[in-house]
């Protein structure tokens, strides 16, 4: 870790930098570097080793990133693209796009956007005569090995430096193996592997980053983390209850017809009154978790304005939306003429430059402590101003009918748990990628293209070494191929010479449009309007004329639809009955969460930040855990079923449910553990003892009794085995604490 900057240190590497950078310094109006940015200039202009800097949104961190790379490159002469700076957001390359212009123009370095949205004439002009930066997304250098190989190697190959943003994105899931993979195809197409730079605001584990970072030599990775300048931090957790036999909290019958002319209004509606009486005025961000949530709080939100009689100030924002309507949002909320409340989903969650914004709101309780900072780091941004959170955090009612685990308020729970570990600055580390065979499947189909052909040993040596797939053995990968090559499969095909190529179903699986993104995008539906394009709507339930859809903050009423292009032409509808959207993912709870949310449960004290509600829902939390004795037993039956309380995180906990599935039980996994159906203390008991006593269980017997086992775009070319070996090997440590969580049961 290196030292803290000085005074003189800042000085000293202010006057490191280019004559025209630092006259570009002064012309912007700066007092002096930030420490983060002298740190990073000694560490690239005085050494060849990687870097990764971790710092909090808006420290700076892309001008410490680019202001010694542009000392570094500024004299060079060789062709082709000196920099490449990936990053995960169309959005944010353009946002980089602008921070960088000005400055690269009085260098008169060469730099442009290189995604599906960038102008094609600029991208011409690179391609013609490439130097200076290219700003890409994972998908658009792909897209390039695939469609332009050679073009690709001349673009690419003489990079100097590879600068890759929100490398936290990129530590998990399908898109960080994918990124992982392109960078090993550019090193091997240089003559000298470019130096990376990783850029960051929000990581649980720097070694863990780095590793990614430069799979060969970690080591080799000098981090740089920003000394901590956290804003003060005002928080609110308010509690909502649901009305009773509430299928969909979102889109029940109470929040659809108006705002006040309902007979039963639901917990968002009474979400939207607070956020509509406290946001006005100002520039927020709400975060709703799925876009089915985004867009009901949005469409609530619109509609008191409009019973109010004041301009709008409440837009949806989430990746369905045309491009043209995210940017203006992001530009009102930059601009900050106008007050302005997002409503989004993740979409506004990575260094997106929409100025600082006075608040940040969650609805529903949070589960992952990365994204909650990120989230959080885009308020406080100004000196001098406070950091501020609200949780609107959503609870049954509580009738005869109810359960156990209702009774425990688990997102009350979980909301002060995470708030404990928020104030220890706790960020989970990244968990690994189920997605690899598929990811793999993906990038031998890319390789094969891009080469015309390849034999096996050079396709397993430039995909399998140390990186992404080095989970993958040279049995392992023989076998795929000749899974992929299989009748039932025909990705590819294996001339008399030994070269591979694509098969009929390769071929086709490689030109389709959607092939370049190795994350999956449901069927979507595109919403017009009078010629203009409002964007895309993943739509599973049937659609029909005259029915009606949510989107943009609006009800829209369908006027025609075309199936074989998937467009609805609309018109705008003040009312009806509002279809859903599909329910997002569940973020996987962490250890550390689940074993503070047995803390909180433990304690006695009544945090301040609660409202009144939220107050009482965890009295009635804490109440129920006192009168089930959780604190002294962890096995509880409710009618025939029997709830098994681990205090573990999601992956043992899932696992653990496998390892009842061998044993003949039906479980289902929550927060808290497991639910066993149709047993009782005395059945269980047994079984658990059996499993309490098998201390070198094999992961891989484990693995025969887990459903859904193959991940990813590619689930379907994914041969059993290999999806039950990388599980098996990928929950070795899970598997070795089911003996201990049974025991702990017993």
């Amino acid at each position: 870790m290196s030292s803290q900057a000085s005074a003189s240190g800042l000085e000293a590497a202010y006057h490191r930098l280019h004559p025209k950078i630092r006259r570009w310094i002064r012309d912007q109006g700066w007092d002096e570097l930030r420490e983060i940015q002298a740190r990073t200039i000694v560490a690239v202009l005085e050494s060849d080793r990687d870097v990764l800097i971790a710092a909090s949104t808006a420290a700076g961190k892309t001008e410490a990133a680019f202001l010694p790379i542009l000392t570094s490159t500024a004299e060079r002469k060789a062709s082709g693209f000196s920099v490449l700076y990936i990053s995960p957001l169309k959005a944010l390359i353009n946002d980089q796009f602008r921070r960088l212009e000005e400055l690269c123009d009085s260098m008169e370095i060469p730099v442009v956007k290189w995604h599906g949205d960038a102008p094609q004439a600029e991208k011409k002009k690179a391609m013609a005569k490439p130097d200076g930066i290219a700003l890409i997304t994972p998908e658009s250098i792909e897209a390039m090995l695939v469609r332009r190989p050679a073009d690709a190697r001349r673009l690419l190959s003489s990079a100097e430096f590879i600068v890759i943003d929100e490398v936290h994105a990129f530590l998990q899931g399908p898109r960080g193996l994918h990124v992982a993979s392109l960078l090993r195809r550019i090193d091997a197409m240089s003559d000298r592997p470019a130096r990376r730079v990783g850029l960051s605001a929000t990581i649980g584990d720097l070694d863990q980053a780095a590793a990614w970072l430069r799979p060969t030599d970690p080591q080799h990775v000098e981090i740089l983390k920003a000394k901590s300048d956290a804003p003060e931090l005002r928080l609110q957790i308010r509690g909502y209850v649901e009305p009773p036999d509430l299928d969909d909290p979102d889109h029940a019958e109470g929040g659809v017809k108006g705002v006040e002319d309902v007979p039963h209004r639901i917990a968002l509606d009474y979400i939207a009154d607070h956020l509509f009486a406290t946001l006005r005025g100002e520039n927020n961000l709400v975060f709703g978790g799925s876009r089915r949530t985004v867009e009901s709080a949005a469409d609530r939100l619109r509609l008191r304005s409009e019973k109010s009689n004041v301009p709008n100030e409440f837009y949806p924002h989430h990746g369905s939306l045309s491009k043209v309507l995210r940017e203006e949002l992001e530009e009102r909320l930059k601009d900050g003429k106008l007050p302005t409340t997002a409503v989004c989903t993740s979409t506004l969650e990575l260094g997106v430059d929409i100025g600082s914004v006075k608040s940040v709101a969650q609805i529903g309780a949070p589960r992952s402590l990365a994204s909650l900072r990120q989230r959080l780091g885009r308020t406080g941004r100004r000196r001098g101003t406070p950091s501020v959170l609200r949780i609107y955090l959503r609870e049954p009612e509580i009738t005869q009918k109810s359960g156990i685990m209702d009774r425990l308020r688990p997102n009350t729970i979980r909301s002060v748990a995470v708030v404990r570990l928020l104030l220890q600055e706790f960020v989970e580390e990244a968990g690994a990628a189920p997605e690899i065979a598929s990811t793999l499947i993906h990038q031998i189909l890319s390789v094969i293209t891009e080469r015309g052909g390849v034999r096996p040993k050079p396709l397993f040596d430039l995909l399998c070494g140390r990186g992404p797939f080095s989970s993958v053995g040279a049995s392992d990968f023989a076998n795929l191929l000749r899974h992929l090559a299989a009748k039932e499969v025909r990705f590819i095909e294996q001339a008399p010479d030994g070269t591979l190529m694509l098969a009929q179903e390769g071929e086709k699986t490689v030109q389709s449009r959607s092939f370049f993104a190795v994350f999956e995008s449901g069927e979507e539906w595109r919403l017009t309007v009078g010629g203009r394009t409002l964007g895309t709507l993943p739509i599973t339930y049937p659609v029909h004329k005259d029915g009606l859809v949510v989107f943009a903050g609006q009800r829209w009423i369908i006027h025609d639809l075309d199936e074989q292009t998937k467009t609805l032409v609309v018109a705008a509808h003040p009312g009806g009955v509002v279809p859903r959207f599909e329910p997002s993912a569940g973020e996987p709870a962490h250890d550390r969460l689940i074993a503070e949310m047995r803390a909180v449960y433990l304690a006695d004290d009544v945090p301040s930040y609660l409202d009144e509600k939220a107050k009482e829902l965890l009295a009635e939390g804490r109440a129920t855990f006192r009168l089930l004795r959780l604190d002294r037993r962890s096995l509880v039956s409710e009618d025939r079923d029997m709830h098994a309380f681990l205090w573990r995180g999601s992956q043992v906990t899932a696992v653990f449910s496998a390892a009842l599935a061998m044993a003949g039980l039906a479980s289902g996994v929550h927060d808290l553990g497991v639910s066993v159906s149709k047993i009782n203390e005395t059945e269980l008991r047994p079984i658990l003892a059996t499993l309490g006593a098998m201390h070198d269980l094999d992961p891989a017997a484990v693995a025969e009794f887990v459903a859904n086992i193959k991940i990813g775009k590619f689930r379907e070319a994914v041969p059993e085995h290999l999806a039950r070996r990388l599980w098996a090997q990928q929950n070795k440590m899970a598997v070795g604490a089911i003996a201990s969580c049974a025991r702990s049961l017993d």
